[in-house]
């Protein structure tokens, strides 16, 4: 069964850019559902966190009981967290002013790429999609992914960096996938993770 047949996916509605991620979605035909409840996720498949304001989010999260009701979903379902939301799944924050869900043994280090104004685009690279590895890259108070426990792959770099990972049901990046015409990403997350296995991408 696909999943434009069953539950939507959920996109975490409290804070940031959560309506550009539901715009890429439903430009490849996926339902979408915004989440700002533990009982609006109850009802998805699958669950993008967005980029914003990662403290913010976090004081949202646990004033709905998100940040209990996320642990819980992993259990079963698959996550994707692009910037901000990749801060929110780590394990550990080189920034105690987060404390993070601890859901992908990862490290990460907030706004490494600098402040609002030295945002930028570059284009990545992504080994598995060996037909067209080259992937446009949005920056925006970046952060960046330290380092990978053994359980987590990385998939994308930017220069010497990593900028995507994953685990078994998680997906993290650096950058905002969302904020580019190029919808490889979303239809990655949707066919290798909430789909019928495909089976594991090629590691760096």
């Amino acid at each position: 069964m696909r999943v434009s047949e069953r539950s939507p996916i959920g996109v975490l509605a409290l804070q940031g850019d959560f309506a550009k991620h539901r715009q890429a979605l439903a430009e490849i035909n996926l339902p979408a559902k915004e989440v700002r409840t533990a009982e609006d996720l109850n009802s998805c498949s699958a669950l993008i966190m967005p980029g914003g304001e990662s403290t913010t989010i976090r004081k949202m999260m646990v004033a709905e009981g998100l940040d209990t009701a996320i642990k819980k979903f992993t259990g079963t379902r698959p996550i994707m967290g692009t910037c901000a939301g990749m801060i929110l799944l780590s394990t550990k924050v080189e920034d105690s002013t987060v404390e993070p869900l601890k859901l992908i043994d990862i490290t990460v280090r907030r706004n490494a790429y600098g402040r609002q104004i030295h945002s930028f685009v570059d284009f990545g690279r992504v080994p598995m999609w060996d037909d067209n590895p080259k992937l446009e890259m949005v920056f925006i108070r970046a952060p960046q992914l330290v380092s990978c426990g053994p359980a987590v792959l990385p998939l994308a770099t930017l220069g010497e960096e990593v900028v995507m990972a994953r685990s078994e049901k998680i997906l993290v990046l650096a950058f905002h996938p969302e904020l580019t015409a190029d919808r490889r990403v979303h239809k990655f997350f949707v066919e290798e993770f909430i789909e019928e296995h495909r089976g594991i991408p090629v590691a760096l």
